[in-house]
């Protein structure tokens, strides 16, 4: 089994920063994708930034040039470095992990358990 912990999640006030770190632990061979989404209140899951392997990162529209997304593949890492937060951006963040496990080299999809992110305006 893969465990994904998150950290870095808080409250701080609009025009802030903040920089959540999700680390993978457990039988992983590879990572393929390391991803961070999150869910508002009364709001479905999105999407947030994704960074593949050896791929282009990409980004949600509401959050492209004030987001970054960043990996340690050496650590099995990644984060996202939050600024210029508004109160849209409330919400939990889940990090998301898809790969291979060690043993078996079976797939596989692992969800942090979740941080929570608010703004006050």
């Amino acid at each position: 089994q893969v465990q994904l912990v998150e950290s870095g999640g808080g409250l701080v006030q609009a025009g802030g920063s903040l920089r959540l770190s999700c680390a993978a632990s457990g039988s992983v061979f590879g990572i393929n994708v390391m991803a961070w989404y999150r869910q508002a209140p009364g709001k479905q899951r999105e999407l947030v930034a994704a960074a593949p392997s050896g791929g282009v990162t990409n980004y949600a529209d509401s959050v492209k040039g004030r987001f970054t997304i960043s990996r340690d593949n050496a650590k099995n890492t990644v984060y996202l470095q939050m600024n210029s937060l508004n109160g849209e951006d409330t919400a939990v963040y889940y990090c998301n992990a898809k790969g291979l496990e060690a043993l078996w080299r079976r797939p596989f999809d692992s969800w942090g358990q979740g941080t929570q992110v608010t703004v006050s305006s």
